[in-house]
């Protein structure tokens, strides 16, 4: 291959322009001397004769190298479809998938290779796709225990105001597990769901180990990253190994944080992998197969309104609690504990506490980082720490906004023009809206 037999091919096809498989051979040899623009032309101009299976995956594998995974995919994308048994082909279109980060669909077209050809190992795909998940690992139990299981030595008396939510989950979870032989006479199980909904940075986390410590229970905090895995049914297994570890450990809380990134709308999931997820979340939480007796759920999410409503049916998350942002008390309890080992002076604590209202915990740490840069600058001088002061807070909540204001100016439109149910009702009391 080289420029002489380019310009002889060019030459031929000026006395047979029509001529398929002289136009595939000049694209291919374009192809191969890396002359991209010019192959994706010949390619291009080919298709408009026939829809040639090679000129196709020329013209795929010419986007693949410019950068375009986009129309690649969806030149390969069809030809998977019609069921093509060529790896090299399955093998592109993962990588392809795999840079427009659609990393679910990449893992299943990878395996159909790997089903075709199961000695097939490609350096790439392997390192980004096979992630061995905690389950797959010759691990002992304690091991899994050490990773998941706490004994949190936090009770509600560590829980600044919260007062509704706490009377919530102590209505729903806690009653019940200290009375668990009354419940049994009317034969209701000990256990359940609760979700906690609201602007990020509120104390959801904490409200949770809080609520293990209260009743003495084992305490489970998982996250996304703990329960979703690269290859097809790797999520589903991780998720199940997590609620039997809690079966195994009653009474215990189990705390599921980002709930709405596991539990999305059916309805709005392109990839099979997504609802064969929530469909597994659901299995475990009904119990069909296991019993949940004792194992109590509190689930987490800043977006509620993203998550399956197969999840708010009775016996799941029936209950749906709003954890605001923290009061004028709570908010003085937090400003006094994260300062507390820190240079202060005088502080009026009440003050600044009313002029951070809608401030969430972690704004109130922002702040604090704010005030004490201020006292930085003024101590470099001599090296002295200078103490914190009103002035310097007050300074601090002048250069930071709530990042809670994002959260309810969307959460206001869903709690007025979605809310026919009233399960929102609470965003209104709070923002001290009538409907």
């Amino acid at each position: 291959m080289n420029s002489n037999t380019i310009d002889s091919l060019r030459e031929a096809l000026k006395h047979s322009p029509d001529n398929v498989p002289l136009r595939l051979l000049l694209a291919e040899n374009l192809l191969a001397l890396n002359e991209l623009q010019e192959a994706e032309d010949e390619f291009t101009t080919l298709l408009r004769y026939t829809n040639e299976l090679k000129a196709r995956i020329g013209l795929a594998k010419v986007f693949f190298r410019k950068g375009n995974f986009s129309a690649c995919n969806v030149i390969l994308e069809e030809i998977v479809e019609q069921g093509t048994q060529d790896v090299e082909i399955l093998t592109l279109h993962a990588k392809a998938l795999l840079n427009e980060n659609a990393v679910s669909r990449a893992v299943e077209v990878y395996q159909m290779a790997l089903e075709i050809n199961p000695g097939l190992s490609d350096e790439e795909l392997d390192s980004q796709l096979r992630i061995t998940s905690i389950y797959e690992e010759e691990k002992s139990s304690e091991a899994l225990d050490g990773r998941f299981l706490q004994k949190p030595d936090v009770t509600f008396a560590d829980v600044g105001g919260m007062e509704a939510v706490k009377k919530e989950i102590e209505l729903k979870i806690i009653k019940p597990l200290l009375h668990a032989d009354l419940y049994k006479a009317y034969g209701k199980k000990v256990g359940g769901g609760i979700l906690l909904y609201g602007p990020p940075g509120c104390g959801k986390t904490f409200i949770a180990k809080a609520t293990a410590g209260e009743v003495n229970a084992k305490f489970i905090n998982v996250s996304l990253n703990d329960i979703l895995d690269m290859w097809i049914g790797g999520s589903e297994r991780n998720l199940h190994e997590i609620f039997e570890l809690a079966r195994h450990n009653t009474p215990c809380v189990l705390f599921i944080d980002e709930i709405d990134a596991l539990g999305a709308s059916r309805s709005d999931m392109k990839q099979s992998s997504g609802r064969h997820l929530i469909n597994q979340f659901l299995q475990e939480l009904d119990g069909i197969d296991n019993n949940n007796d004792g194992v109590l759920i509190l689930g987490a999410t800043n977006t509620p309104w993203n998550l399956d409503p197969a999840f708010r049916r009775p016996g799941r998350f029936d209950r749906i609690v709003f954890v605001h942002p923290p009061d004028d008390a709570s908010r003085e309890a937090i400003l006094r504990l994260k300062l507390s080992n820190k240079p202060i002076g005088n502080i009026d604590y009440a003050q600044v506490a009313k002029r951070i209202e809608n401030f969430s915990g972690a704004d109130i740490d922002a702040i604090i980082d704010i005030a004490i840069e201020l006292k930085l600058e003024s101590s470099f001088a001599d090296g002295i720490p200078k103490p914190i002061e009103t002035k310097d807070l007050l300074e601090a909540v002048k250069r930071h906004k709530p990042s809670t204001q994002e959260w309810f100016t969307t959460a206001k439109n869903y709690a007025m023009f979605a809310n026919a149910s009233g399960l929102y009702d609470d965003i209104l009391t709070y923002l001290k809206i009538k409907k």
